[in-house]
């Protein structure tokens, strides 16, 4: 017999499940933290249970309809104000004016941040200039430099757009500047043993590594660019959210505060998915290893 017929025949054997004992069971991995089953219905569920106590709380009359309006009425004068406006502005021009001050203000932010982020992440010198400023402003709440705003750039656009972006810089810097500094040493020896050059171990490891921290940065940094926005549109202006909503907190119109908040939250929200969206895209293997 051959040395090959010899080799299969033992393997053959020792494969074999052995007589009297049940075939191996399968036994699937437990899931970790929330797992892969989406979490849609249970955040609907939330969504309408909250509807459902405010409904409950008008209702009972708990609370003055002058500080909580039914959800009806709220509903009633969103679409009266869809179809004839509020402030002396329809709702398109509040909200363009609101988006184009946070767009503007994100893109700064972002084409200034990362790089900055990056190099801190890789060069001492850059992470010791930088980290005092920021870390120093980055706690402040922004009305605590909205009077230099006005003073160093007046009562236009640009104090409001630089006061977004200042906003909005801080989590970009840091998420992309932990991104690279969580990167594993070893990813980059591996690299460099394979003949890899400093553009190549820029564009091949410390980017794709860091790219999750920065896109969540950015999804930070747009949270703090829209609760910022009331503060910005505190400056003189006569159109935009936040101005809405400040207008009618001068009138006790709580109804008009309910609306201007909730248009809020939905333009939030679709710059939400569209970041997951973007997340799911630019590095699917989040999460999974």
């Amino acid at each position: 017999m051959s040395d090959m017929a010899v080799t299969a025949t033992v393997l053959q054997e020792t494969s074999a499940v052995p007589t009297g004992s049940t075939a191996p069971r399968i036994v699937k991995m437990r899931s970790f933290g929330i797992g892969e089953k989406s979490t849609v219905t249970i955040s609907a569920a939330t969504g309408a249970a909250l509807l459902l106590a405010w409904w409950l709380a008008t209702q009972a009359g708990l609370v003055s309809k002058l500080f909580l309006p039914t959800p009806a009425e709220v509903l009633r004068l969103a679409v009266d104000i869809f179809h004839e406006g509020y402030a002396n502005a329809t709702l398109w021009e509040h909200v363009s004016a609101s988006l184009m001050r946070i767009l503007s203000a994100a893109a700064i932010a972002i084409i200034l941040g990362i790089p900055v982020g990056i190099f801190m992440g890789l060069n001492r010198w850059a992470k010791g200039i930088f980290d005092t400023p920021i870390e120093f402003y980055w706690p402040l709440p922004p009305l605590a430099y909205l009077p230099l705003m006005i003073i160093w750039l007046g009562i236009g656009e640009a104090s409001k757009i630089v006061l977004l972006a200042l906003a909005m810089f801080a989590p970009v810097v840091l998420s992309a500047q932990a991104g690279v500094r969580s990167l594993p040493i070893e990813r980059v020896n591996a690299a460099l043993s394979l003949g890899a050059n400093r553009w190549q171990l820029f564009t091949d490891i410390v980017l794709p590594s860091a790219l999750p921290e920065i896109l969540t940065g950015i999804r930070i940094a747009l949270g703090v660019g829209w609760s910022t926005l009331v503060a910005a549109e505190l400056i003189a202006s006569t159109k935009g959210i936040g101005y809405m909503i400040m207008s009618a907190s001068h009138f006790l119109a709580t109804d008009a505060v309910f609306v201007g908040i909730a248009v809020i939250a939905l333009c939030a929200f679709a710059f939400t998915l569209f970041m997951r969206f973007l997340e799911k895209w630019l590095v699917p293997w989040k999460g999974k290893y």
